[in-house]
């Protein structure tokens, strides 16, 4: 027999918290991953890594993978804060935004491959400025979606 007194409730069902902890620390593990994969695609030199003078289709490749873990981590993080409450239309837009800016990085680092950039196929990609500056454009959106994400409470 348990020592507490009939009248004493006991709590059965599940604390608020306990769903948004596991979410919450996958996340932050999938957006730490994210950045490292990022990391080496961006500049391989900072571990030893660069074997070449300049940033070619793999190192592309390597960094948009880790951009969308980036991404990916982000918003189950963000959306985990709204457990147990009703997401904004603000919120829905922001996760769209996350989504629109990775595909924007997405053409924009891969606009030689796709037959869009200055260098298109008989040539070798080349990751050149325009590129670089339509990549930073996406992450700003990116950046952007996640700020509208937030879910900030009024009183």
């Amino acid at each position: 027999m348990s020592n507490l007194p009939a009248s004493t409730p006991v709590q059965t069902s599940p604390r608020h918290d306990d769903a948004i902890t596991p979410r919450a620390r996958l996340s932050i593990l999938m957006a730490l991953t994210g950045l490292f994969i990022f990391a080496v695609g961006a500049k391989p030199d900072l571990f030893g890594w660069d074997r070449s003078p300049v940033v070619g289709f793999v190192q592309i490749i390597v960094f948009l993978i880790g951009l969308a873990l980036i991404c990916l981590g982000g918003y189950l993080g963000l959306h985990a804060l709204w457990w147990g409450l009703e997401r904004t239309i603000t919120s829905d837009i922001g996760s769209r935004l996350v989504a629109t800016g990775y595909v924007f990085s997405v053409f924009s680092g891969l606009a030689d491959i796709f037959g869009m950039g200055s260098h298109s196929f008989p040539k070798i990609p080349y990751f050149g400025p325009w590129q670089a500056t339509g990549v930073l454009i996406g992450q700003g959106i990116i950046a952007l979606g996640f700020i509208l994400m937030i879910p900030f409470k009024h009183k």
